[in-house]
């Protein structure tokens, strides 16, 4: 039920919609005078790894614990058949011989028959397979003489083979890598693969892999395609990764270390994922970081989506709400050198160490990086004593790169105007604030950057979600409430775009089994995807971003909150048209004329896209994908006076031809 908070502000809401329904003052929009260029990264996504976000989620590697690090080392695995007795299967640990991945497992086959001697692989809450795909299975492997074949079996949720092969390792007494694909014959949300041994000997196994074939653009051990689609649809300016607070790590030893992420799948350090056990409500175990999806990886999709790749680094502090260690000042180079060294993986020349990585796994062209985050939401003195120190060595080494700094947890409040304050001294280049607030603050807020510096340190929106219970609520819901206020909110964002740069929902993604925080931007389980309302306000904001602000005014005021309206104009010069956005919060339709100034409009007809719902708790689901979806139409016009009705409860995007 709605809580008497957001009762309350829509009662009030609708009081002033139905006030504004009579008083019919026009809206005014200068489309000639240009207020401020839209930055081309004004709106992006932020990717964390929660929620499944990536193993399990966007990275499309099936096999749970393929390489046996998990702390419990067949975490994911289950023994099966009636010839299986202890010490058949074995994990072996390498230890510093082979840090980077030291485990593997030895299979002891003694007059092993197919069903009777085996292992089981549940996947990542089952492993959603599709009739008619092709699977692609490899392992590495080690056997000193050949009498072991593999069979493998994808079983689906009835216990039913919908897909099945063989596989014969070679005799081999070094590592091996193999490989065979299969085809399955049924949809299964839930299946898991089963691997039957054959024969006499010693088999060594490790990376036991399974991926579909319809990965992002058919890269083997690649992305989910339907999840990167969702992200290439929005358009976005920029792709901030990895986090979030795995940045820091609840201690300096599990925190994101981009080094480790790069180079050969198989050589990519394994941790524990920090959401694993960070809330009692959603305890999550089995949850671990392979980096199959490593900083190589988020580079190539930002390129592939036309965004600007934007990383965060470790600054030498880990997560302040866990253990808030730090690292001694003096022993802060290596951190400052992951920086510098990363700068060198993005943009050097193939000459150079970092850069001639990036060519042996396949991009020897830069990815041309502008942007560097230092800091995951990290606050106090002891933050801004490090970040000097990253400053001062990245702004000498590479001046061009933009650095983003972090203004801490909150909007407001003590660490807040801390931080502001120090970081503008400090010239800062971007400084990125986060709101996670009740829908109410967002709709109190639209006119926050008002009043901000023109031409002192710019702002990243970085993580904003309005929550409908409360911040780290397991009842919070991407509700038409929450999305609504946002739009609200981001017309003041776009409005001020001349302070504001970048913008970002956060978290980006959540499996409907597997979160650990809710609201989420999207939402999947193994086979399915939707957007919440609260995606297609960003998608909307991003897709008609345009390139200036020009002003939209009524009474000779921006459109704030004055009787639940709020509004912001772009002209976008590239496609000739005037863009409008406005958000009628209130119960009531509201009539409004639109006045185009200072350009004639190109024709009569104008393009329109209405978001709305009447039912303010109305959600999206898996089974109702578009229950709030945008509507599209066209609209004839005449006159100089464009004469809407803006649906209550709405955002509405008004694109006008106009002439140049």
């Amino acid at each position: 039920m709605m809580n008497k908070l957001s009762l309350s502000l829509v009662m009030a809401a609708m009081l002033g919609g139905s006030l504004q329904a009579q008083q019919g003052n026009d809206i005014v929009v200068n489309a000639a005078k240009k207020i401020a260029p839209v930055q081309s990264t004004m709106w992006g996504v932020f990717f964390e790894d929660i929620n499944l976000g990536a193993d399990g989620g966007m990275y499309a590697e099936l096999v749970k614990n393929r390489s046996f690090e998990f702390y419990k080392p067949l975490m994911g695995w289950t023994p099966q058949g009636s010839q299986v007795k202890e010490g058949s299967f074995l994990v072996l640990n390498r230890g510093f011989a082979q840090e980077a991945n030291p485990r593997f497992l030895r299979v002891l086959a003694a007059g092993a028959e197919k069903g009777k001697f085996g292992l089981s692989n549940e996947g990542f809450r089952g492993m959603g397979i599709k009739a008619g795909l092709r699977y692609d299975f490899s392992v590495w492997y080690r056997q000193p003489e050949k009498g072991v074949t593999m069979y493998l079996e994808l079983i689906d949720e009835k216990g039913g083979v919908i897909g099945s092969t063989s596989f014969v390792p070679d005799q081999s007494a070094d590592w091996k890598k193999g490989s065979v694909s299969f085809t399955s014959n049924a949809t299964s949300p839930k299946a898991k693969l089963n691997i039957w041994f054959e024969g006499n000997g010693q088999l060594d196994l490790d990376m036991i892999s399974l991926f579909p074939e319809d990965t992002w653009k058919g890269r083997k051990g690649g992305l989910r395609a339907d999840m990167v689609q969702m992200l290439a649809d929005m358009k976005p300016g920029f792709v901030r990764f990895p986090g979030g607070c795995i940045v820091e790590g609840h201690d300096l030893t599990v925190r994101y270390q981009w080094k480790k992420t790069v180079g050969p799948v198989e050589q990519r350090q394994q941790i524990i994922n920090r959401w694993n056990a960070e809330f009692a409500h959603r305890p999550t175990p089995d949850y671990f970081q392979t980096f199959g999806l490593g900083f190589f990886e988020y580079f190539q999709m930002s390129e592939d989506i036309g965004a600007e790749p934007l990383p965060i680094l470790n600054c030498g502090m880990a997560c302040q709400f866990n253990t808030a260690e730090v690292v001694p000042l003096d022993q802060l180079e290596p951190y400052v050198q992951d920086a510098l060294d990363l700068i060198e993986f993005a943009n050097g020349e193939v000459s150079t160490k970092w850069g001639k990585l990036r060519a042996e796994m396949g991009h020897p062209a830069p990815f041309n990086l502008k942007y560097i985050g230092v800091g995951n939401e990290n606050w106090g003195p002891q933050y801004v004593e490090r970040l000097k120190v990253f400053t001062k060595a990245i702004r000498e080494k590479y001046p061009s790169i933009k650095i983003v700094n972090s203004s801490g947890t909150d909007p407001e409040g003590e660490r807040f105007e801390f931080l502001n304050k120090e970081l503008r001294k400090m010239g800062a280049d971007i400084i990125d604030e986060h709101y996670y607030r009740r829908p109410e603050w967002f709709l109190g807020n639209a006119a926050r950057y008002d009043s901000y510096d023109r031409n002192g340190s710019k702002v990243f929106a970085g993580e904003y979600a309005a929550q409908s219970d409360r911040t780290v609520s397991i009842h919070n819901r991407n509700n038409w409430l929450t999305a609504m206020a946002e739009a609200a909110f981001l017309t003041g964002l776009e409005r001020n775009a001349e302070v504001v740069h970048m913008a970002s929902y956060a978290p980006l993604f959540a499996h409907v089994e597997g979160w650990q925080w809710t609201p989420d931007l999207i939402w999947v389980d193994n086979l399915r995807v939707y957007g919440t309302p609260n995606y297609y306000v960003q998608k909307l904001f991003s897709v008609n971003k345009g390139t200036h602000v020009v002003s939209a005014l009524s009474g000779g005021k921006a459109l704030t909150g004055q009787d639940s309206l709020y509004a912001s104009s772009v002209l976008d010069e590239n496609a000739g048209e005037l863009v409008l956005k406005i958000v009628n919060a209130s119960g009531a339709g509201v009539n409004r004329n639109i006045v185009v100034d200072g350009l004639k409009r190109n024709g009569n007809v104008i393009k329109l896209v209405v978001l709305k719902s009447a039912q303010l708790e109305q959600v999206n689901s898996l089974d109702q994908p578009k229950a709030i979806a945008p509507a599209e139409s066209a609209l004839q016009v005449k006159g100089k006076k464009i004469s809407l009705n803006l649906a209550s409860h709405s955002l509405t995007v008004i694109r006008v031809p106009v002439k140049k």
